[in-house]
């Protein structure tokens, strides 16, 4: 019975990152549609670039996120600065690998934003699953009976 519960929280947890990792292709668009138009046009260097697309994709992901990944009953008004501050750490993370890989080592930019946009996703799925849009007394979209989604 106990083994049965343990598949199902697992299959529910893979079925959330699915969801979550769609949410997050929405969310890459916008970001990398802004850190190439702004590099490639001269409008801004990598770093400024690629934080104003963090900042595009921070919107689409929230609202896709709460809705669908996480299937949040949290009000907005906890969920928003929770979502903020995961977000914050997130937008730190990213300016400062951005910075290292690409202004340091000199990886060019996309190759550096890949590898900045796996090490910001387990940090902002785990944290957005754990925190920002937990539900009270269980984690945010894991017992089995929960079905919603996209």
């Amino acid at each position: 019975m106990a083994f049965g519960f343990g598949v199902r929280l697992l299959r529910d947890l893979a079925r959330q990152f699915r969801i979550f990792l769609v949410v997050g292709l929405a969310a890459t668009l916008g970001h990398y549609s802004v850190l190439v138009g702004l590099v490639e046009s001269g409008l801004a260097t990598s770093v400024p670039a690629t934080l104003a697309g963090y900042l595009v994709g921070g919107v689409i992901s929230y609202i896709f996120s709460r809705n669908h990944a996480f299937s949040s009953d949290r009000p907005h008004r906890e969920a928003v600065w929770r979502f903020a501050l995961v977000a914050g750490v997130g937008f730190v993370m990213t300016g400062f690998l951005m910075g290292v890989l690409n202004g340091h080592w000199g990886l060019h930019y996309l190759v550096a934003q890949l590898v900045v946009t796996g090490t910001v996703m387990l940090w902002s799925f785990s944290a957005n699953r754990l925190w920002t849009f937990k539900k009270r007394g269980r984690v945010s979209g894991v017992l089995p009976s929960d079905h919603s989604g996209l």
